[in-house]
């Protein structure tokens, strides 16, 4: 698991609750059930009302992976695709058969099988990239879910501040109480800021983080089939692979850390 989403908002609120304490601000005075409702809520409402239900499903079961998904070892992908490709190289395609069962990769494991049963090149290629697409434009509704919750937040904080200050000007007969109720008018803007820029807008970017790792690792393993299929030297194939990823990450990928 990649802990950068849990330690980047531990990071972010921690420096929330500093302030706070700096300011002898209690955690109960921004704990208001009518802001927090407005705010999440509402933003949830118009998130919905701006697509379809099933984005929202969608985008909820993905949410796990923001906080789970480990990022794809490119290099290991390069490693077992250079060896598929020495073995085909010695032992032909057709010698592959048993090895695929053991390719982990769901992705590399099916266009490996459709590269033994004899696909054409350019029909494997177009079938190849199609379910990348599928993949990205899935990945793509998720974040563009949550950024869009991060999008409506701040404007529906301010609408619940406004209602708030309706309410104080309907009780200036009463100086005493007007600080305390100005004080919490303004708690539904700060949840509607903070939840947009600590929570939503984060979690939008690592779900799309996430994806674009996750199909560049597949186009490498797409490249890395069609060298194989064409019969390329695996010294090449490796080579062409490894072009298509970063070097800092390679060393990463080759110390056992994260991408």
């Amino acid at each position: 698991m990649d802990p950068a989403t849990l330690i980047g908002l531990a990071v972010a609120f921690g420096g929330v609750l500093v302030l706070m304490t700096a300011e002898g601000v209690h955690l109960t005075a921004i704990l208001l059930p009518g802001p927090l409702a407005i705010v999440f809520v509402g933003s949830l409402g118009a998130s919905i009302a701006g697509g379809a239900l099933r984005d929202a499903i969608h985008a909820f079961k993905t949410l796990p992976k923001a906080f789970t998904a480990k990022a794809p070892k490119r290099g290991a992908t390069i490693a077992a695709v250079v060896a598929l490709s020495d073995r085909a190289r010695r032992e032909g395609l057709l010698a592959l058969e048993d090895a695929a069962q053991d390719v982990e990769d769901e992705f590399l494991r099916d266009g490996l099988m459709a590269a033994i049963d004899g696909a054409d090149p350019e029909d494997l290629r177009t079938m190849l990239e199609d379910r990348i697409d599928t993949k990205r434009a899935q990945d793509r509704v998720a974040s563009g879910f949550f950024n869009s919750l991060g999008g409506y937040a701040p404007t529906i904080g301010i609408i619940g501040t406004v209602i708030s200050l309706v309410h104080v000007l309907e009780n200036l007969s009463d100086p005493s109480n007007l600080g305390p109720m100005i004080a919490a008018a303004f708690v539904a803007t700060l949840w509607g800021i903070l939840s947009a820029n600590l929570i939503f807008l984060p979690l939008g970017s690592r779900l799309k983080r996430i994806s674009d790792l996750e199909c560049a690792q597949m186009e490498i393993s797409l490249e890395g089939l069609l060298a194989l299929q064409a019969g390329a030297n695996p010294r090449t194939v490796g080579e062409r692979l490894r072009s298509m990823v970063p070097a800092g990450e390679l060393v990463e990928d080759n110390t056992g850390q994260a991408a």
